[in-house]
Formats: C-alpha cells, structure tokens, sequence
C-alpha cells in the first residue's frame, strides 16, 4: 500500500457539463492535502489506469446521465455501483468499462469512489448549465470529504501497524 490518494476530474470544459469534473479537480486544490494526486482526464480506461496506478484510494467526479434524468442530482457509488450501470457516463467508454478493464488486469485500488452530477447540456461549448453549476458545491465537497476520511484512515493504520512494531520490539 502507497497510502496515495488520487481524485480523477473526468470530462471535457468544452462539453458544457462534461466540465463538472475537472471543475471539482480545481476546486480542489487548496482544500485537500499536498500529497493528494489532482488529475483531469477524458476517462480512456488506458488512462485511468495510469492515473491511479499504485494508489490506494481513487475518487473520480465526473457527469452521468440518469434515467429519468434529474439534472443536478447527485450520485455516490462504489466502484461495483458504477459498473453496474446505474447511471450512464457521458463518454464513448463509460466507467463500467474501465472498472471491468480494471479488475480484469488486477489494478482496482483499494477503495475507489464515484461521485457524480447528472448532467443537462453535454453540447459543444465551455460552462456548466445551471442545475450542474447549483450542485457544484455539494459535489466538491463530497469529493473533499472522502480525501478527507482516505487521509484519516491512512493515519490510524500508519500508527496500528507503528504499535504493533512497537509491541514486537518490547516482547520478542
């Protein structure tokens, strides 16, 4: 285990609210640990992969559609929720691909987590439609919030494994 946290921004800012995501990386920014990975991506499983390669927890934002669609609900899955198609990704290869892809080569981190906002408007053209841009807020910091607790978990297994070694040491 690295103990890396990594939140994966998908999307595109020229796809209207394709944009949540990377909007949410930005955010982010000054609200999460330094050593915590910020990274955007167009969601190619290749990629993913790459991005949270060797982490132990993986957060990715990104615009879904629903059905019925509620544009700006918000949505937090697990990885198996999100590959079991409960909602629909915005891109060719949505992240039930990558997760199956994922599994399949072995490289799913530890915890992986999904937070996402149905979209409106995934036309051509930069910023989020209003129901998307009214939930940005509670979507950054569901995504912080879960960095937050990734972080506080790390710690108290850092300090277990430090007085089991500590244990060790005093008895053998």
């Amino acid at each position: 285990m690295t103990g890396r946290t990594v939140v994966i921004g998908v999307g595109n800012v020229f796809r209207r609210d394709d944009g949540a995501g990377p909007a949410v990386v930005e955010a982010l920014r000054d609200r999460v640990p330094g050593d915590t990975v910020l990274a955007v991506s167009d969601g190619e499983p290749g990629r993913m992969l790459d991005l949270w390669h060797g982490a132990d927890t993986v957060v990715v934002v990104e615009a879904v559609r629903g059905r019925p669609a509620r544009p700006g609900r918000l949505h937090t899955l697990s990885a198996a929720e999100a590959a079991a198609g409960g909602s629909a990704s915005t891109h060719a290869l949505g992240l039930g691909e990558c997760f199956a892809l994922a599994e399949a080569l072995d490289r799913l981190p530890r915890e992986l987590v999904v937070h996402a906002v149905e979209a409106s408007d995934v036309g051509l053209g930069p910023g989020l439609s209003e129901p998307v841009r009214a939930a940005l807020p509670e979507l950054i910091d569901r995504a912080a919030v879960t960095v937050r607790k990734a972080r506080e978990r790390r710690l108290r297994e850092r300090d277990a494994a430090g007085d089991a070694e500590g244990g060790r040491t005093a008895t053998g």
